[in-house]
């Protein structure tokens, strides 16, 4: 990963003035962009990933894809819920302490306040068939969101002819899906094989 430095630089980068005020224009737009991506998440927590990445790496280039992937993994291994592990760890990893914080309300808030609101009427919401369609419609966008990402960052490990994180992907997939192995070993057991494997990969 770069260091803090060569993040800030980043910011400094995507703003339009230097300084504080840029920084102030950062935080704006983190909360900005992780309100509207964690109020559109629909489908599981996972689905914030993609999102995250398209803002954090592809528009603003905060991130890199390899930064992303590597917070990612320790998202899913962190307990708690993916999407607030995933915004909180990449808000720490840009302006520490205050980007986690940013983050975290900024993804809190939108469910909170909808939840808030379908308790007022849950009765109208839980037994609406047109409601249920919507939610199922989003569901399958969700997935397709989801599967993009993968086919993405398994292109780009073809790219880079690295075979072992090709085999990992492929075996993880294998044990979970056919054998019906928990993904909690299976990320225990690749976080293991990265840890005596890969490190050669990552500091080269």
């Amino acid at each position: 990963m770069t260091n803090q430095n060569e993040t800030d630089e980043k910011i400094n980068a995507s703003g339009g003035s230097k300084g504080s005020k840029n920084f102030e224009h950062f935080y704006r737009s983190l909360f900005a962009s992780t309100f509207l991506i964690s109020a559109f998440t629909v489908g599981g927590g996972f689905v914030i990933i993609p999102l995250l990445r398209a803002k954090y790496v592809d528009e603003y280039g905060w991130l890199t894809d390899e930064e992303t992937l590597n917070l990612v993994a320790i998202a899913q291994s962190m307990p708690g819920a993916v999407a607030i592990n995933a915004a909180v760890l990449m808000g720490f990893r840009m302006r520490g302490l205050p980007g986690a914080l940013t983050a975290m309300v900024a993804t809190v808030l939108p469910p909170l306040i909808t939840i808030s609101l379908i308790t007022l009427a849950y009765a109208a919401f839980a037994d609406n068939p047109i409601i249920q369609f919507i939610l199922k419609g989003m569901q399958c966008g969700a997935t397709a969101l989801i599967i993009n990402v993968a086919i993405d960052l398994i292109r780009k490990q073809i790219k880079k002819r690295l075979v072992l994180p090709l085999m990992i992907i492929l075996a993880t997939f294998i044990a979970n899906f056919a054998l019906g192995i928990s993904i909690m070993y299976l990320i225990l057991i690749d976080g293991i094989i990265g840890l005596l494997l890969m490190r050669d990969e990552i500091y080269s």
